[in-house]
């Protein structure tokens, strides 16, 4: 009989992070917590920050708690980003989504490109964190005009882990610039709204490699490599979907954590102005 494989999952919430080690094999699924720690995020004087250090050391002690796994995955919230300059060093700690600084801001957005139009392109719900409206809230911040790169959460650790970067389809889907029906940036709506794409990684999907555990990072773990990391839905609410333990095709989920919500999986996304009326 094969023996399980390991796998360690880092799952970061909006107030702790953990890190589990899911073990597979033959008729066997056994999930173990090696690792939960707080999330704490820090009211500055320029605003509310998430103490992404903070984070970084948590998924260190996790990986070293779970001891030697076959592939790593990371999942977080959404829509929030890091910024580096042209040596891959942050600018600064990501801007917090409860943030004041997107106030207002999707009105301006509004101005150039209609809701209607908005939603027709993207067909992401109207909340007024989503990345889109927090880029047009940095736009002349000299922080964002640094920038060489935009990562969000889980695909920053991710590149702390591996120094690849990449940017993983379902959460940049909460960007509110990704065309749902081809699955790729929305070009032409970016244009109109002067997003600059390039300061995005690659798109990445789940599944896809994510590249291997960095020497450094081995030896503040202890584990022996290599020690691939692997795409993952990053956005944990898609890998919570993911993992409902459906037999059909026909079945709904609730998922509650910070947010709640209900939904469907369909086979093509909704994108009509009843649903955009209902938000």
């Amino acid at each position: 009989m094969n023996a399980p494989h390991a796998y360690a999952a880092v799952d970061l919430g909006a107030s702790s992070g953990r890190v589990m080690v899911g073990r597979v094999g033959p008729d066997t699924l056994d999930l173990t917590e090696a690792h939960r720690f707080p999330n704490r995020p820090v009211r500055g004087p320029e605003g509310l920050r998430w103490d992404i250090l903070a984070l970084y050391a948590g998924v260190l002690d996790g990986l070293r708690a779970a001891g030697q796994v076959d592939s790593v995955g990371i999942d977080s919230w959404a829509v929030d980003y890091g910024l580096l300059d042209a040596d891959g060093a942050l600018l600064g700690n990501p801007v917090h989504y409860r943030d004041a600084r997107t106030e207002g801001v999707a009105e301006k957005v509004w101005a150039t490109v209609p809701p209607g139009e908005l939603y027709a392109a993207t067909g992401l719900q109207y909340a007024p964190f989503n990345t889109l409206y927090q880029l047009t809230a940095a736009r002349s911040t000299a922080q964002l005009g640094f920038a060489k790169r935009l990562l969000l959460v889980p695909d920053l650790l991710a590149y702390w882990l591996t120094g690849e970067a990449g940017t993983e389809l379902t959460n940049a889907s909460t960007t509110q610039l990704i065309d749902p029906r081809t699955r790729d940036w929305a070009y032409g709506l970016a244009e109109r709204l002067g997003v600059d794409l390039t300061l995005f990684a690659p798109l990445r999907r789940p599944g896809d490699p994510a590249g291997t555990l960095l020497p450094r990072v081995l030896e503040e773990t202890g584990l022996t490599g290599p020690v691939p990391v692997t795409t993952v839905g990053s956005h944990d609410t898609a890998s919570a979907v993911a993992a409902v333990p459906a037999t059909g095709e026909r079945f709904a989920y609730i998922c509650t954590g910070t947010w709640s919500l209900a939904g469907l999986e369909l086979d093509a996304p909704v994108l009509s102005e009843a649903s955009r009326a209902a938000n």
